[in-house]
């Protein structure tokens, strides 16, 4: 990224001062703040459907993921292999405001996710003057790009890695003495992390293609580590899924198809590079 750059490239903004630069970012910051919460509005005024049916969904039996294993599993002939054990944990809430502070973290970063193209927007905005006009060719589409991949992992957390989690340690048991109950708090700080997490990390191929743009990585170093990448994917995938092959198999194919994506990427960039220095050799 370029904060200095010819004359012939400058723009308005990119010649702030650093308290004009403050001011700048003061400004996307509020309205990205706006934007989060009237998508936390949004949630608030729907947070008895987003509480019972999403947040609450992987606890239910019915979960649209369980009933889809099940019936892969009847027509592969597998029985009843692949279909989940009932969720035997009751949740609770041990504090004065401890569903409260629940509700309060639902809306607000239910707010965010909701508003995440816009916050995305007002923070690309704020970077896109410090870019060159070839550098900002190749940005084309980058929002789009951000915003789908985002809501792509976030779905993939949702519906895959946090219904496996949840039922993995809902049905862990050391001793039939023991009983399951865990705080409302607990839940959510367990499948809200997995789930965002899932988003962020979909990004993979968007950074590997900014970085190979500014030749940190290129598709030669990732393919050496894809054997290393192969085994940690693996060994993320059997964390938190069941002790089962097909689950963990379920999981890592789609982090696996974002990391060969990201090599592509790379090669592309590379293939465009070489072109140009032929060009001007």
């Amino acid at each position: 990224m370029k904060f200095f750059k010819s004359n012939s490239e400058k723009s308005p903004k990119a010649e702030m001062s650093f308290a004009d630069h403050i001011d700048e970012l003061r400004g996307h910051l509020f309205r990205s703040a706006i934007a989060v919460v009237l998508g936390a509005i949004f949630i608030g005024i729907n947070n008895k459907f987003i509480t019972q049916k999403i947040l609450m969904g992987p606890t239910h039996k019915d979960f649209l993921t369980y009933r889809l294993l099940c019936q892969l599993g009847h027509r592969l002939n597998m029985g009843s292999q692949l279909c989940m054990q009932e969720i035997s944990v009751k949740l609770q809430s041990n504090t004065v405001a401890g569903e409260f502070g629940v509700f309060m973290n639902i809306i607000i970063i239910g707010g965010f996710v909701v508003a995440f193209p816009y916050v995305f927007y007002q923070f690309w905005k704020f970077v896109k003057p410090a870019l060159s006009s070839k550098e900002l060719s190749n940005t084309t589409g980058v929002i789009f790009w951000v915003s789908v991949l985002f809501f792509l992992g976030v779905a993939f957390g949702y519906f895959v890695i946090a219904p496996y989690t949840i039922n993995f340690f809902a049905n862990f048991s050391l001793d039939d003495n023991i009983e399951n109950k865990w705080t409302i708090m607990s839940y959510f700080n367990t499948i809200v992390p997995l789930i965002l997490g899932a988003g962020l990390a979909f990004q993979l191929p968007l950074v590997m293609y900014f970085l190979a743009k500014i030749n940190v990585v290129n598709s030669g170093m990732l393919k050496k580590g894809r054997r290393y990448a192969v085994l940690g994917i693996v060994i993320v995938a059997s964390i938190i899924t069941p002790p089962d092959m097909l689950s963990t198999i379920i999981v890592s194919i789609p982090m696996y198809i974002l990391y060969e994506i990201s090599i592509l990427l790379c090669a592309k960039v590379e293939k465009k590079r070489k072109k140009i220095e032929e060009e001007w050799s």
